[in-house]
């Protein structure tokens, strides 16, 4: 390989000294790879005309071919250099479904606008569905709302929520910056169906307050909840991020007091290396869910 760069060196500046000053060595160390090479291979592949080097007959039928593997190496660099830059590669990200349908969702669209390069996999999936996924190493990374509870995997919280009221803005509570959970009572509710892992979260926080609920509707989807919540059935007790990256005209977010906290965890097989389009495409998405967390505060206070 040294005696192919200093002869593609040697081609392209015409001289030994443009050689040198292209490889950012001497011009001893030059003439001296050379004489090797020709030594080495059996064939005189410069000669000195007029004080000038002359590529012999051979040096300029094997040029094409030395030129396409440079030119290769070239084209490896450049990918290397997209590579390290985030601008190339592949995301394979498993979500639950509130997350995966908002804030991700938009994270991942604006992220691929400067990365045309960078091909995506998104599912969205139940937060036991997305532990598995990751367990498996079938996705890079997981997000899933607490408990997560398997020794394959790792978490670290990407943001604190908590369940709020989503309703239409002429429903007698939307009038409240907060919405007591005992107010609850008189109101049709949208709530999470049993085998959710969220319902389990809305029914301690009723069951605490002493609230039997008029449960009108029950969905498996926070994006179901709050369609039926903007045609009219109910106040929707759904985690509000998916509100704040995708507004219906209309409809509003309350919090809900006493609050009910979960965590949203980023989730990743342990002993994983991450890689770079991944680092960065987090470190995107953590500054996307702070701007949500900032569209969401005036209204969750």
């Amino acid at each position: 390989m040294r005696h192919l760069e200093v002869f593609h060196a040697i081609m392209q500046a015409g001289s030994v000294t443009g050689a040198a000053r292209l490889l950012n060595v001497s011009q001893p160390a030059i003439t001296s790879v050379l004489k090797h090479c020709e030594a080495r291979v059996g064939l005189k592949l410069f000669t000195r005309t007029g004080g000038r080097l002359q590529p012999t007959p051979e040096a300029i039928a094997l040029f094409p071919d030395v030129h396409e593997i440079y030119s290769r190496l070239d084209a490896v660099g450049r990918l290397v250099q997209d590579l390290a830059g985030g601008r190339l590669g592949s995301l394979s990200i498993a979500a639950c479904f509130p997350v995966a349908n908002g804030y991700l969702a938009k994270a991942v669209a604006t992220f691929l606008q400067d990365r045309p390069g960078v091909r995506v996999a998104l599912q969205s999936l139940t937060s036991p569905q997305v532990v598995d996924r990751v367990a498996n190493r079938e996705v890079e990374l997981g997000i899933a709302y607490e408990p997560v509870v398997n020794p394959a995997v790792e978490t670290e919280v990407l943001v604190n929520s908590c369940v709020a009221c989503i309703m239409r803005e002429d429903h007698p509570l939307a009038q409240s910056k907060a919405v007591n959970v005992k107010d609850l009572q008189a109101y049709p509710i949208i709530t999470y169906l049993p085998q959710a892992l969220l319902r389990s979260y809305v029914d301690r926080s009723l069951s605490d307050a002493g609230v039997m609920p008029n449960i009108s509707v029950q969905v498996s989807l926070s994006l179901t909840g709050l369609i039926m919540a903007y045609h009219g059935a109910g106040i929707a007790l759904v985690e509000p991020f998916l509100l704040a990256s995708l507004p219906l005209p209309g409809l509003v977010a309350r919090s809900l007091e006493p609050r009910v906290e979960l965590k949203t965890l980023l989730v990743r097989a342990k002993s994983s290396t991450e890689s770079e389009v991944m680092r960065q495409f987090v470190d995107y998405l953590r500054r996307e869910v702070n701007t949500v967390q900032d569209v969401l505060a005036a209204d969750l206070r």
